[in-house]
């Protein structure tokens, strides 16, 4: 059963929380308001500027006419503009959808199969890697050196001799001697 940790008691009062709470709260519908304001205001001043108030009352009937068959012209070209930008804004959609697939394709974002494990033994890789036509063996064991039994057999035998008169031989000037001339070896 897993020990619960001692849980950390806040510095702050629950009643001093809710108080900060609430302000933040209020702080947050200030700037909201705000916000809303200036959008009105951007609004407006956009408005005043791109569309004057009309003075239609010192028109007459065909000066009205001409007026809105030059407003109803205007219209229309907004609007083939605004049916243009919407065509080029769904073409590029279309183009940034079909990219982002390409690019979920080219990473391999699809699940993958899971793949199964195979022995393959080391001539096989060889034979693959080299083509049919080369013979090579990777077989290890041959390539080991054999060590026979009967050489190990002698250099034990050689160590097992009595070591005191070996020292007793070997002592003064005539063992040094003995010992250069054995290390010298048959081969002089």
């Amino acid at each position: 059963m897993p020990e619960k940790a001692p849980e950390m008691k806040s510095k702050i009062s629950a009643s001093r929380k809710l108080m900060l709470k609430s302000l933040m709260v209020a702080r947050a519908m200030e700037e909201l308001e705000q916000e809303f304001e200036e959008k009105e205001e951007e609004k407006s001043k956009y408005l005043e500027e791109k569309a004057p108030p009309l003075q239609t009352s010192s028109m007459s009937l065909a000066e009205l006419r001409t007026f809105c068959e030059e407003l109803h012209a205007q219209i229309d070209v907004v609007d083939e503009e605004r049916y243009d930008i919407e065509a080029k804004v769904l073409h590029n959609s279309r183009e940034i959808k079909d990219l982002n697939i390409k690019v979920l394709d080219l990473r391999g974002k699809f699940k993958r199969p899971s793949l199964r494990r195979v022995r393959v033994s080391a001539d096989a890789i060889l034979r693959s890697l080299l083509g049919s036509k080369h013979k090579v063996s990777l077989d290890l064991r041959a390539n080991l050196k054999s060590v026979k039994k009967e050489d190990t057999e002698k250099e034990k035998t050689v160590e097992v001799s009595d070591w005191r008169k070996n020292v007793e031989a070997m002592s003064g000037m005539e063992g040094r001697k003995k010992m250069f001339d054995a290390a010298k070896g048959p081969n002089q």
